[in-house]
């Protein structure tokens, strides 16, 4: 009841400032809500969305690992929306098919691949983290704007409050400021400060927890991708058979 009475007052003080303000302190306060709504509806975004590939990714890395051959899967034509691991899989063993030309090593019929070819395998792989590494990272700019300018557009808003209620005083013909005459406006241009701190701590909070599944994710994408093109040179990188040496 205590707690709740505290909440109560609090959100009334709020209130209270929030009506003091300035006609220009309101329309940064709903910038900053605007903003809020954004900032709240990337982090829920993103954060479900990292989740799910992690997800994914963990299933797709058991099922990838229990395959025979490296193109077992995209051959059976099976596809995983939201799979960052797969995506990467998937353009390797595309690129890999392009250029797999039949054997001429004798005693090794099939396909095989040139050390030439293994290199634009390996820079698709490359390329395939990059663009999906992109994709993840797509809309934390705008965390990263909330963060930083939340701040700045609350302590614009705070000073040019003050600069009003400093001068409604001196316009008042009083000749001086009291605490009792400036303590409303200052209470007033205060809760703009307030306001792009509410916007700006959650959304620190969240593009930091955000940044750090995106490194793990992009390391794991790396990972995968060399061994991805390590496995793929062992099952289809063409074979020189060296002479034997002469003996002196």
């Amino acid at each position: 009841m205590h707690i709740a009475l505290h909440c109560l007052l609090a959100q009334s003080s709020l209130l209270d400032n929030f009506s003091r303000a300035t006609l220009e302190g309101k329309i940064i306060i709903a910038i900053l809500a605007v903003f809020s709504m954004f900032a709240w509806s990337i982090m829920t975004s993103k954060a479900l969305q990292m989740r799910r590939a992690r997800r994914l990714n963990n299933l797709f890395r058991d099922e990838y690992r229990r395959q025979k051959s490296v193109v077992e899967i995209h051959n059976r034509r099976v596809q995983v929306e939201g799979c960052p691991l797969f995506v990467v899989y998937q353009d390797g063993c595309l690129e890999l098919m392009q250029h797999l030309r039949p054997s001429n090593t004798p005693g090794h019929p099939g396909r095989e691949l040139s050390f030439k070819a293994m290199e634009l395998v390996k820079g698709a792989l490359e390329r395939s983290v990059a663009r999906e590494s992109l994709r993840l990272e797509a809309g934390l700019i705008l965390l990263a704007i909330a963060v930083s300018g939340g701040p700045f557009l609350g302590l614009l808003g705070t000073v040019w409050g003050v600069m009003d209620a400093f001068g409604g005083v001196v316009g008042g013909g009083t000749g001086s400021a009291t605490l009792q005459m400036m303590a409303p406006g200052v209470a007033g241009a205060l809760i703009t400060t307030v306001a792009g701190l509410m916007v700006a701590i959650p959304s620190m909070f969240g593009y930091n927890w955000l940044v750090h599944n995106l490194r793990v994710l992009t390391v794991e994408m790396d990972n995968f991708a060399q061994e991805l093109a390590a496995r793929m040179e062992v099952e289809f990188l063409e074979e020189h058979i060296r002479p034997e040496r002469v003996p002196a």
